[in-house]
């Protein structure tokens, strides 16, 4: 397993990096393919003291993507609570494969999202500051809706695996989902 830990605003020391391998470890208890993990640690100037670090978590299993943050003031803790998330996380997964018979191994592939930021000016008007690019894979819509709530998302893009179109899945505000069809004229 790749470990990668980046820090902004907030030293990575050994130790740091220690706690995070043993505490990514137990991960792979539940988890045993755990390709690559990403952690990302922000050290933020706010007025509330016990959310200043913010501690992001992105796994990689057999290509599916599980992720998770939590905020804390300290870097421990909040490695802590983003672990306790992730490993709910992971069971709820490995239950809903289960359920339908496909056995815990039978991951379905979620490409990797590549990204490419731009640095904003001092303008009043809008910009658009990112571009995203991905592969959109084949899926049911129910499996959209899953990988949408593994990544914490309010919004999935995927091609359709009824029809062949391409369909966006997102959260509404009254917690019930949306299915936006594309149609072209």
């Amino acid at each position: 397993m790749e470990l990668m830990v980046v820090g902004k605003n907030f030293e990575i020391t050994q130790s740091i990096r220690d706690y995070l391998a043993k505490k990514i470890k137990k991960l792979t208890h539940h988890l045993p393919d755990i390709d690559e993990a990403k952690v990302e640690i922000h050290e933020e100037k706010t007025k509330s003291p016990e959310h200043r670090v913010s501690v992001q978590i992105t796994i990689k299993s057999r290509g599916t993507l599980l992720r998770s943050e939590e905020r804390s003031a300290n870097a421990h803790t909040a490695i802590d609570a983003v672990i306790d998330v992730l490993g709910r996380r992971i069971e709820r997964y490995k239950a809903k494969f289960e359920k339908k018979g496909r056995g815990p191994n039978s991951a379905r592939h979620i490409p990797a999202v590549s990204e490419n930021v731009t640095s904003r000016k001092d303008s009043f008007t809008p910009e658009l500051v990112r571009i995203k690019r991905f592969t959109v894979k084949s899926m049911t819509v129910e499996d959209a809706t899953e990988q949408m709530e593994l990544l914490s998302h309010d919004f999935f893009l995927f091609v359709n695996g009824e029809s062949g179109e391409l369909n966006l899945i997102y959260r509404r505000k009254d917690g019930n989902y949306g299915l936006i069809e594309t149609e072209i004229v």
